[in-house]
Formats: C-alpha cells, sequence, structure tokens
C-alpha cells in the first residue's frame, strides 16, 4: 500500500495567522500498525507542533490546544500513540514506552518524506506516557524536534539514560499541587538541555478547567514561539511571545527513584 502523502495548500496572503484552520484527517504507517492522526494547518504556518497522548486528551482539549499553537504560527498534528483497539483491549500498552518510542520514531520518518511538512520546525506537545516516548525519540534522533514540552505527562518513564542524553529544549508544565510533582522534578534535573520548569494553578493539568488549560497552552505556545524558527524564507514577524522564566525546583529526598531505561 502506497504512503500518505499531504500537500499544503497555497497560501492567500501572509498577514498573520489568525486564518481559519484547516482540519485533515490522515492514517499513518507507525511502527506495525496504522495511526490516526489529525492535522490541523494553515496556508502561512511557520512550524508544525506534534500533539502526543496516551492516553488521549479529554473531550474538547484537543481543540483548546490547537487553537493555542495555532495563534503562534503553527499547524498542529495530533495522535493517540495507543490506538484505539489497543486502549479498549489492552489498556497497559499505552506504558510500552519502546513501542510508543518507535511509533513516533516512525512518524518522524514519514514527516521527513512530505515535502510541504517536512520543511516546517518541528516540536512537540506530548502529554500522559506519550511523554517518555517523545523524549526517547527525541534522545534517538537529536536535532529532530527543535522544541519538547511536557504537559500532564509521565516523563520519569522514559528513564535515565534518555532524560540525560536529550538534547532537545524542554518545558515542563506541571501543576502546584500535583501529586507527582516530586518525581518530575527527579526527571526535570536530569536533563541537560535547555529547560524551563513552568508550574500552573491546580494539581494534574491533565484534569485541568478550560481556561486553565489555555493558560498552559500559552505557556506552550510561547516555548515553540522562542525554540522554534520560521520557515525558511519567512519574515520575523511572529506572534508574541509570553516571558519565559525558569523555575530550579528543589529537589525531594522523599521522591521515588526513576526508573532505568530499558532501551539497549
Amino acid at each position: 500500500m502506497p504512503r500518505p502523502s499531504f500537500h499544503l495548500p497555497e497560501p492567500r496572503s501572509r498577514s498573520r495567522y489568525a486564518v481559519k484552520l484547516r482540519h485533515t484527517q490522515l492514517s499513518l504507517p507507525a511502527h506495525g500498525t496504522w495511526l490516526p492522526a489529525r492535522l490541523a494547518h494553515a496556508p502561512d504556518v511557520r512550524r508544525l507542533v506534534l500533539l502526543l497522548q496516551s492516553p488521549p486528551a479529554r473531550p474538547g482539549h484537543e481543540a483548546i490546544m490547537t487553537v493555542a499553537l495555532q495563534r503562534s504560527g503553527c499547524a498542529t498534528m495530533a495522535l493517540d500513540l495507543p490506538t484505539a483497539r489497543e486502549e479498549e483491549c489492552e489498556p497497559d500498552s499505552r506504558y510500552n514506552i519502546a513501542s510508543l518510542a518507535e511509533r513516533v520514531l516512525a512518524i518522524l520518518e514519514w514527516i521527513e518524506n512530505q515535502p510541504d511538512l517536512s520543511t516546517l520546525p518541528l516540536g512537540a506537545l506530548a502529554s500522559g506516557a506519550a511523554s517518555a516516548a517523545a523524549i526517547r525519540a527525541a534522545a534517538r534522533a537529536p536535532g529532530r524536534f527543535g522544541a519538547l514540552c511536557i504537559f500532564a505527562g509521565r516523563p520519569d518513564l522514559a528513564g535515565i539514560a534518555p532524560l540525560r542524553a536529550l538534547r532537545t529544549p524542554t518545558c515542563f508544565i506541571v501543576g502546584k499541587n500535583d501529586p507527582r510533582a516530586d518525581i518530575l522534578r527527579q526527571a526535570f534535573e536530569l536533563i541537560a538541555a535547555t529547560r524551563d520548569w513552568r508550574e500552573t494553578d491546580g494539581g494534574d493539568p491533565g484534569e485541568a478547567t478550560d481556561a486553565m488549560l489555555a493558560a498552559s497552552m500559552d505557556i506552550a505556545a510561547a516555548w515553540m514561539d522562542a525554540h522554534l524558527p520560521g520557515r525558511d524564507g519567512d519574515d520575523a514577524d511572529t506572534a508574541e511571545a509570553l516571558p519565559l522564566v525558569t523555575v530550579t525546583p528543589r529537589r525531594s529526598s522523599a521522591a521515588p527513584a526513576l526508573p532505568p531505561s530499558s532501551e539497549e
């Protein structure tokens, strides 16, 4: 079966990014399976951000993420790394980090073969166990992602070695009262790349209200804006980024140890 391809429409204007998004449903080959992908794009986007999810986002949340990133000139491609059948029949598959990372790498290979997408600077916004898969993929393919944002994620599941090997600028968005904050801090402190720790109101950001999610996505959009250049040949007219303030989290002696990486 030939691989699906995608072509961006010709731009009508290059004034700002407030054009209406077009939504395209895709099915992408990914390490022995086919993953549904939801591409939200506009003619003159300047970047592409993968929304990597495991488990899927709550109803309505994906739209909030897409709109926030589009305002800073990003197209988005949303993927649920476990398939719907796997979620139903094999719920533990969402924690098979090695398999999910291979799927992320397969998606990167597909993008590299799409002329209209491969020229876009690439970032990733990852949640749940998909954040661990994104970190492993970024560590194995250094330079492929220009920016990474971890939101309501489990980056600790990536393992110590991939976290230490990561060279992609990475932002953690963590709820102030998130019960997993201590172990997230341990994972954060292992990263040697440019990093930022941003706290939001409430607990787990994945359980946030729509308003709190929108505020978190403003942080994510600002991170992408700061670390992803525009497409080659674009002008410097970009959406205004929020100020980024690096917060070095305190180490907690009571936090559980991170698991070692199972990668060879």
